[in-house]
């Protein structure tokens, strides 16, 4: 089978670095490149933590763009006090020597996909300002990208407010134009993240495994658990961004729905929110494929599966 060409935005955060681990250990997947937003930390460390992962992983030749450094119309916040002050607290990586490329994401982005011999899949791990502003700079995109598979947006819960994800709630006006692009587009959200939960004892295998890439995977998911688990009262904390990259890989891990997704930007009370509606409500909106279960297990073993080579 012919490895799918893809594109990784994301804003690394210790469950974007294991989604680029995934990805780059993944022979399904050839990710041409990194685009980077701020979002779980700012825009320096997301940065420089990709660079750090692409390192890990002995991937130096992978180009990395800095994109944009705060959200189309609102102020950034961050989550650092899930991720740590670094982004990856726990994996005392060193700092990077590979070059971040001069380019901005956004112009990279449009770059990558124009130049692509066929349309090209795109992974988004975080806050969606830099598709966006893509889409906005270069409309003739969306007849270049095969599908865009979206880790955002809760169907019944938020983690930043009641009905909010954080990495919608970031940059919700930038969400809104992805989803109303017209793009091919599948949606992973907190729904079905909530389902792949470290506990102890997929921790204690992912350690077992005794490669760099696990040892680290597994130093930062024990730092990272700690907030979430209080939070949430989880036996472990969930894989949000991987589970973007296991899509790509083994879809049928997965199953799916298609509805309509709507982006509330307007109300300060539910803003960020996503609203999913079924086909047969009328809707101006495209459809999306709302993921709405996953296969937990059969995610971990292709984890660890490949966080095993060495």
């Amino acid at each position: 089978m012919a490895s799918k060409s893809i594109l990784i935005d994301c804003d690394p955060g210790v469950d974007d670095a294991i989604a680029l681990m995934l990805a780059l250990r993944s022979p399904e997947l050839t990710v041409e490149a990194i685009t980077v937003v701020a979002g779980n930390v700012p825009l320096d460390l997301t940065q420089a933590n990709a660079r750090r992962i692409c390192e890990l992983m002995q991937r130096s030749d992978l180009p990395v763009y800095a994109g944009c450094p705060r959200p189309m119309l609102r102020p950034l916040i961050t989550a650092a006090h899930v991720h740590g002050k670094t982004g990856l607290d726990g994996a005392n990586l060193p700092a990077p020597e590979m070059p971040l490329c001069p380019q901005h994401g956004v112009n990279a982005l449009i770059q990558q996909v124009l130049a692509a011999p066929e349309p090209i899949t795109i992974a988004t791990l975080g806050p969606l300002t830099n598709l966006a502003i893509a889409l906005i700079q270069a409309p003739r995109l969306i007849d270049h990208i095969a599908e865009v598979v979206v880790m955002g947006g809760g169907l019944t819960f938020g983690n930043v407010t009641p009905v909010a994800e954080f990495n919608i709630y970031v940059d919700p006006h930038a969400a809104r134009v992805v989803f109303e692009a017209g793009l091919p587009m599948t949606l992973i959200s907190l729904d079905v993240t909530h389902q792949v939960l470290t506990t102890p004892d997929r921790l204690s295998a992912l350690r077992s495994l005794g490669t760099p890439a696990s040892q680290v995977a597994a130093a930062m998911l024990a730092h990272y658990g700690k907030t979430d688990c209080a939070t949430w009262n989880l036996l472990g904390p969930p894989l949000h961004d991987p589970c973007v990259i296991a899509y790509l890989i083994a879809p049928d891990l997965f199953h799916g729905e298609p509805g309509h997704v709507a982006v509330e930007t307007d109300s300060p009370l539910t803003l960020g929110q996503t609203v999913v509606s079924s086909p047969s409500q009328d809707s101006p909106l495209p459809p999306v494929n709302v993921i709405k279960s996953v296969d937990a297990d059969g995610l971990y073993r292709l984890l660890c599966d490949r966080l095993a080579i060495a």
